[in-house]
């Protein structure tokens, strides 16, 4: 990756299709594919590959996630995550409730009180449902 070159790959049209679908399973919707490298490497590799491994669940997956999400600050995110793990059934409110207030004291109130309120939207939107 040197003189402005970027780096490639071979699309793999089997881990395409893998990875889009556990992108469906993981975010809950339908996923279409879509054009670019980003996205290429978010579906082949990430869900693809990265996804896929032995060892962990999606729900141990996700809540990893959320808290690295939480620590980064990233709520658009991570309430997309806490939606999608609601719709699932791998988590309730009390439990999202639980994983705001416990993260709290790993990445500060202010994080933790923004998780809070992000599941506070997921719940008012599957109520709504």
């Amino acid at each position: 990756m040197t003189n402005g070159q970027t780096e490639s790959f071979a699309v793999d049209p089997e881990k395409r299709e893998l990875g889009l679908q556990k992108m469906e399973e993981v975010y809950g919707f339908s996923m279409s594919d879509g054009p670019g490298t980003h996205f290429r490497y978010t579906v082949e590799h990430l869900f693809g590959d990265i996804w896929q491994r032995p060892g962990l669940t999606v729900r141990d997956r996700r809540l990893l996630l959320l808290g690295a999400l939480t620590a980064q600050g990233g709520f658009d995110l991570a309430e997309i995550q806490l939606g999608a793990a609601m719709q699932n059934g791998e988590l309730d409110e009390e439990q999202m409730r639980e994983i705001a207030v416990f993260l709290c004291h790993y990445v500060g109130w202010p994080n933790g009180t923004k998780l809070d309120n992000a599941v506070g939207s997921v719940v008012r939107k599957a109520n709504k449902k």
